[in-house]
């Protein structure tokens, strides 16, 4: 299949949020191209993306091959609208935008996928998270059909969360408490899946009525479900302090970024924060250039 996206698509900074870490199973990105693996209602699947002069190239293996490649418009943003986006507010922003014009954000359709690794990401540091979702995909998941790469794994079925034993969760480091709001998700995992034909803010609304879901997991959830442009990941420290690095240069060393005072910073783009946020992600600001030798505090709410 041949994807002419009607916009530029550049695949590393589009598909950057969907990946936990260089390690995730479930996303990698080889010398074909980037390898996902995906569990539809049809089956699992296999997609190859390449990026081409043509445009982008997609192929899919597995049973739920063809539901894959139906996915692939809307997970290369073909739905990201950026009517009323006005770059030029900032100068950053303006030569991050010039720079990038192939971002765009992603939408997944499948809640779980996105939902269980921001459970995994409460609470602790990224580097934990991460491997908390590597070692479990591993364990419970499934061998990405066709000609993929060794260790490209399909996150488990509901029932294959399900089947994962208490003393496995520990092993792989998720601790008791957000072991147990998994335990509620997959509960009504159904239910709740089907909240990606619903609005980002029904999506978010019903993610949030699980305890243990709180707004910077349910936001998490629903930027790469349904590429919300808007909704920001309130309640972790860490990114309101790259924000005020990048919008506020040196001023920000002098001055405590917390989520009040980004979501002022954001105000300009409403509608759009999100898009800002991910440009600045895209650009690494704020990121230490080396990861610290020793675990770092988790600056995360639920």
């Amino acid at each position: 299949m041949l994807y002419r996206p009607a916009r530029p698509v550049a695949l590393g900074p589009t598909l950057a949020p969907l990946a936990q870490g260089s390690t995730d199973p479930t996303l990698r990105r080889g010398p074909e191209g980037w390898w996902l693996a995906i569990r539809t209602d049809a089956g699992t699947a296999s997609l190859l993306l390449r990026e081409t002069n043509e445009g982008i190239t997609a192929r899919a293996w597995g049973d739920g091959a063809d539901a894959a490649l139906d996915s692939v418009p809307a997970l290369l943003g073909a739905r990201d609208d950026e009517d009323g986006f006005d770059p030029s507010r900032h100068p950053l922003v303006r030569e991050l935008h010039r720079r990038m014009p192939g971002l765009r954000l992603p939408a997944t359709g499948r809640i779980l996928a996105a939902l269980l690794p921001s459970i995994l990401g409460q609470k602790v540091t990224g580097i934990e998270a991460k491997r908390s979702w590597r070692e479990l995909v591993t364990l419970a998941g499934e061998p990405a059909p066709g000609p993929a790469p060794l260790g490209l794994r399909v996150p488990p079925a509901l029932a294959g969360w399900r089947g994962i034993p208490s003393w496995s969760w520990h092993r792989c480091g998720v601790t008791p408490q957000r072991a147990d709001t998994i335990q509620r998700v997959l509960r009504v995992g159904d239910a709740l899946e089907r909240g990606a034909t619903r609005s980002a803010a029904e999506a978010a609304g019903a993610l949030r009525t699980v305890a243990g879901i709180g707004v910077w997991t349910a936001h998490e959830t629903v930027q790469r479900t349904h590429g919300d442009p808007d909704r920001v990941s309130v309640g972790d420290l860490h990114l309101s302090r790259r924000v005020g690095a990048a919008l506020l240069g040196d001023a920000a060393l002098g001055r405590g970024v917390d989520d009040a005072a980004m979501l002022e910073l954001l105000e300009p783009w409403r509608g759009h924060r999100q898009r800002v946020v991910r440009l600045i992600e895209a650009a690494r600001i704020g990121y230490e250039r080396r990861g610290p030798r020793f675990a770092i505090p988790a600056h995360r709410t639920r």
